[in-house]
């Protein structure tokens, strides 16, 4: 199991370093290992891509977790943190190239996409009780996660951000903090 993990962390250090365009060969070099070894592991780089996605998001699910276990935090902030959630050790990611995933590995920008759309039910939960709480205006749920995963999806389609020169950690910083202030109350 240790390996696995040394892959994969690894995997991701390079995807850090020069996105998903890194070659088996590249992680082989950085690990010290053989890439008959990494493909005892997995069957292909494909295969590895999945498997850090899944990394990623679960990493993401634990950290949404621990964003509303907090008792620190008023409704209003957890709802601010939940939408902007990057686990410590992912913030550096380049998420701006993943318009590479849906032409060279769709499986895995599927599998990209899925997660986006699934695995809302910490964040409803919030808007529902910020409502209730009189935090946030009542809003149509359905709007807010449509804008907010259009925002997202938008970001992995297109270069737009690289382009720009805008990091995915400050882009998505930005539309949570649009979202929010769009729909925070304010006192009259």
């Amino acid at each position: 199991m240790k390996i696995r993990e040394t892959i994969l962390q690894g995997s991701l250090e390079l995807f850090r370093d020069r996105g998903i365009q890194f070659t088996m060969d590249d992680l082989s070099k950085r690990l010290g290992i053989s890439k008959k070894t990494i493909y005892t592991v997995f069957r292909s780089k494909e295969e590895l891509a999945l498997a850090a996605c899944s990394r990623i998001f679960d990493r993401i699910k634990a950290e949404e977790a621990a964003v509303v276990a907090d008792d620190t935090l008023t409704t209003a902030e957890k709802i601010r943190a939940v939408l902007n959630v990057m686990p410590e050790g992912y913030q550096s990611l380049d998420f701006t190239r993943l318009d590479v995933l849906e032409e060279r590995y769709p499986a895995v920008f599927r599998e990209v996409t899925r997660r986006l759309e699934t695995g809302w039910e910490n964040t409803l939960a919030l808007l529902e009780q910020g409502m209730a709480e009189g935090v946030i205006r009542p809003v149509r749920i359905p709007v807010i996660k449509a804008m907010y995963e259009a925002s997202l999806e938008h970001f992995f389609r297109r270069n737009l951000l690289s382009e720009a020169g805008i990091r995915y950690q400050d882009a998505l910083a930005e539309v949570v903090s649009i979202l929010m202030d769009g729909i925070l109350m304010t006192e009259e």
